[in-house]
């Protein structure tokens, strides 16, 4: 009699953690893509300001163009993070050093004591394993500035 008992009780236990288990699943998983996603975003960011840092670098050096700096900073990050070197955007301005004249953000004309800053860009929405709308619109942004040698 007591075996009974206690196989009806466990029959009825299994059908309440199949319940439960189909309440709580949706919600854990929605947990576990939304940590996945935050963490690719932040890997992302990081992997974007260090490009611009690697674009700043190659700006500086003397015989770089405008038109090197931005193809160096779109592979590395189309290959980094398997990005569209299209939706890459990268920016460079230059900031007259003292005595220097207006380089007018040409890295051809640029001189010895310039400021150079990279400034590059990329859309979430193209890093996302996950299209919704929580960080839908977002920018990851990097900017790096370095003195040209």
């Amino acid at each position: 009699m007591i075996r009974r008992l206690a196989s009806r009780q466990s029959q009825k236990r299994r059908g309440a953690a199949v319940v439960e288990m189909a309440m709580v699943l949706p919600v854990f998983m929605l947990v576990v893509m939304g940590i996945i996603e935050f963490g690719r975003g932040m890997m992302a960011t990081q992997i974007v300001v260090n490009a611009a840092r690697e674009g700043a670098r190659e700006a500086i050096l003397t015989g770089s163009t405008n038109a090197l700096v931005r193809a160096a900073v779109r592979d590395f990050v189309s290959d980094t993070c398997r990005v569209p070197a299209a939706s890459v955007q990268v920016d460079i301005s230059i900031a007259p050093g003292p005595g220097n004249t207006n380089p007018n953000d040409i890295l051809a004309n640029s001189n010895q004591g310039d400021l150079v800053t990279v400034d590059v860009r990329v859309p979430f929405s193209d890093l996302s394993y996950i299209t919704g709308k929580f960080l839908n619109g977002l920018t990851l942004k990097g900017i790096a500035t370095m003195r040209h040698e």
